[in-house]
């Protein structure tokens, strides 16, 4: 079976880290995105406040299938 794909740029974001970034990106997609077929990360960078990391910020291209 062949499929077409989809895929669009989300950024999520986390203080505990870059999987939970993630996590919380397709959590989100999730609610208006369906058939996420798979996730590539293409940018991962965090903020900074009073010389500690105060959150992680992921950016992924997000795949999915059209129907």
């Amino acid at each position: 079976m062949s499929h077409t794909y989809k895929h669009i740029e989300l950024t999520g974001s986390s203080p505990a880290g870059i999987e939970e970034a993630v996590q919380n990106a397709l959590a989100k997609a999730a609610e208006t995105v369906k058939n996420m077929r798979w996730f590539e990360v293409t940018d991962t960078r965090g903020h900074i406040e009073d010389g500690q990391v105060a959150h992680w910020q992921v950016t992924i291209k997000v795949g999915f299938t059209l129907e």
